[in-house]
């Protein structure tokens, strides 16, 4: 909250005391089939205050289980995440002057002295979403923001006039504002087009078409890459036997203290792709072949499900560190476990699969680089990739390619606010297999061709944030009274407060009195 010396015309005092929260509407006299506006949580746009109210209904449909709002209302998301999303509004232009919506939004109804675009910036602001956040009650997923802190909430009222210039110097600046921020998504949205196309381009086999032209009298027929490929499958499977039974014989040479060690599960047989799935992929070049992701395997791994603290031994990377194909090493989470810790470690070169999320980020990948000892958390997936067949780089960068979006949008399961694809619908993957040394170049070119259009992004990202944090201090100034001039001619805001508070004891008084005469 505002915390700065306010201007003398200015008063802080609860936000009730000014405003109406979550009031009645008196439905007695309203004809069920008069059309009202209704306003669902979808029709308010997330940060941007604009509402979509061109869906009417009858009143009869609306007038039990749902919101009333009035012209001029102020409604504000009150549950996770509409909240944190800044899905705010100001009512205006509704059928018959009458609208309702969601139960989860709570409504503030100022008083004509009041603006209600004031308001709105007010509760729109980072500081106040933030207090909203931390005063929420409920469990975890449905938690709300409470009435009674929207009605103890202290609120900055300036003189009337001063609210109307304070209101229309944020219009102007954010106007500005807005036009950058326009901009500069208009280039992250033609950046993110291009390197998805790069990467489309990359699994059709089109980047390295030269590099085959030249190396023709090296290339493999499919049937020798499979044929190779299988038996890259076999030779690691009897490794694995090897290093097996070597820990068992020192296990037992030590005691068979602990726990025996797992024996490798046998190499499972991959069946060929359905032709509706085949139908569906791109046309690759003749020495490629389309086959299962889990060729490439010796089998998914599901992380750990142990606690976790904001302190331990070893750092668990979960489904919000996987940024942009690698490893984001802030706002970590620990384990000390030591047995959680011995068999989920990380190896380098891991490469791991975001399972579940919310739709938009379900499948997000990340190559663990090795930057330090880490496990990996239970919703997500190690690939165990063997790395004489596919390179991790390529799994990484063909797993965030359209090819595989698509392909996973298909068969990802879908939930309650969330999507899900397990491991054997990701070993199920389409995947373009091609020799090491083509995957080698074909790595070399993305990082290339991506590394500058990654930077762009990360640069437009930075400008972003300096955006919404001037945004911000626009908004910190406006309610501190820096932004706009005071005039010694405003009615003081304690006189506003006074007169709001007779002219509500007059409207309680003259309510009182229609109830005991309608009585």
């Amino acid at each position: 909250m505002i915390k700065e010396q306010l201007p003398d015309s200015w008063i802080v005092t609860p936000l009730s005391e000014i405003a109406a929260i979550n009031p009645t509407i008196d439905k007695r006299n309203i004809d069920d089939e008069t059309l009202v506006s209704f306003v669902p949580m979808p029709a308010v746009e997330a940060e941007s205050g604009r509402i979509d109210i061109s869906i009417c209904r009858h009143f009869k449909e609306v007038k039990k289980g749902y919101t009333g709002f009035l012209e001029r209302d102020v409604i504000f998301a009150k549950i996770t995440p509409s909240m944190e999303n800044l899905k705010v509004a100001v009512i205006t232009k509704l059928k018959n002057d009458l609208g309702f919506g969601s139960t989860e939004f709570h409504v503030i109804r100022a008083p004509v002295e009041v603006s209600p675009e004031f308001l709105y910036y007010y509760v729109s602001s980072k500081w106040f979403r933030v207090e909203a956040e931390h005063n929420m009650t409920g469990a975890v997923g449905q938690r709300r923001v409470p009435t009674s802190f929207l009605e103890t909430t202290p609120f900055p009222l300036p003189p009337t006039n001063e609210q109307k210039r304070i209101v229309a110097k944020i219009e102007e600046l954010f106007s500005e504002l807005d036009n950058g921020i326009a901009a500069l998504k208009t280039a992250r949205e033609q950046l993110k087009v291009y390197r998805q196309a790069v990467l489309k381009h990359a699994f059709e086999g089109k980047l390295t078409a030269k590099w085959r032209e030249e190396n023709a009298d090296n290339l493999e027929s499919p049937e020798q890459l499979l044929a190779r490929i299988q038996q890259e499958r076999e030779a690691r499977y009897q490794q694995q036997l090897a290093e097996w039974k070597a820990a068992v014989k020192t296990w037992e040479e030590q005691g068979k203290e602990g726990k025996k060690p797992g024996k490798p599960k046998q190499l499972k047989v991959w069946g060929e792709l359905q032709k509706d799935v085949l139908t569906k992929l791109p046309i690759i070049p003749d020495s490629w072949a389309w086959e299962k992701l889990g060729f490439l395997t010796t089998g998914v791994e599901y992380g750990t499900s142990a606690k976790s603290s904001e302190s331990g031994l070893t750092p668990v990377i979960r489904m919000g560190n996987l940024q942009n194909g690698s490893i984001d090493w802030s706002d970590l989470v620990y384990t000390s476990d030591s047995e959680e810790i011995e068999k989920y470690s990380l190896r380098k070169n891991d490469v791991l699969f975001n399972r579940t999320n919310s739709p938009e980020l379900v499948g997000k990948t990340a190559k663990y680089k090795g930057e330090r000892p880490a496990l990996f958390a239970g919703y997500l997936i190690r690939v165990n990739q063997i790395e004489a067949i596919a390179l991790p780089d390529y799994v990484n960068y063909f797993l965030n390619s359209p090819i595989a979006k698509q392909y996973g949008n298909s068969v990802k399961t879908d939930g309650v606010n969330q999507s899900n694809i397990n491991g054997e619908k990701l070993q199920n993957y389409p995947f373009p297999f091609c020799s090491i040394e083509e995957q080698s170049v074909i790595v070399e070119m993305l990082e290339e061709k991506l590394s500058l259009t990654d930077a762009s992004l990360q640069d437009i990202a930075v400008q972003l944030g300096k955006a919404e944090t001037l945004r911000q201090s626009i908004l910190k100034k406006a309610f501190s009274g820096q932004l706009v001039p005071q005039d010694p001619n405003d009615e003081p805001a304690s006189e506003l407060l006074a007169r709001i508070q007779a002219e509500r004891e007059a409207t309680k008084t003259k309510n009182t009195k229609k109830a005991r005469k309608a009585k």
